[in-house]
């Protein structure tokens, strides 16, 4: 008998290693690189500054942002300014981790979620609505109004 079938054989009765993906879902490694997420503070405001440092130090370009000025009206993170588009190029990205690394308020984080997939390459294009997580419980969506209402241009 040869090695082939000797080896065959021993595996042949031992327990099978199959999964039945989707019901059941084998762990992922802790330091497994998944979707990425658009992080909130507490009281609902988002993390994101517009700075755009994740989409300068992605390796795939697959990260666009465009900043905008927040505003008393208008608020959205905490700082002067915020992501007003905030786009990720899913099919491009090479799950390096460098964004998540490069952002000064950790705005952007890699989960552990794999199983997202579309009929078309469009909806591997991730917006903004997509990517941020929702509100906390109990706290406002953004934007938020934030100070007194304004008085330039009125009357004394």
């Amino acid at each position: 008998m040869g090695v082939g079938l000797a080896t065959t054989l021993r595996k042949f009765l031992s327990p099978p290693v199959t999964v039945q993906y989707p019901e059941q879902k084998r762990p992922v490694a802790p330091r497994f690189r998944g979707r990425h997420i658009l992080r909130r503070y507490e009281d609902g405001l988002e993390r994101c500054i517009g700075c755009e440092l994740c989409a300068g130090v992605c390796p795939a370009w697959a990260i666009y942002v465009e900043g905008a000025e927040n505003t008393d009206e208008e608020r959205y993170s905490p700082g002067e300014r915020y992501g007003k588009i905030y786009e990720i190029n899913m099919i491009r990205c090479i799950y390096c981790g460098y964004c998540a690394e490069a952002c000064p308020t950790e705005a952007i984080v890699l989960q552990h979620e794999y199983d997202y997939s579309t009929y078309d390459r469009a909806g591997m294009i991730y917006t903004k609505d997509k990517l941020l997580e929702p509100p906390p419980a109990g706290a406002q969506d953004t934007p938020h109004r934030s100070g007194a209402p304004s008085t330039v241009g009125e009357a004394p």
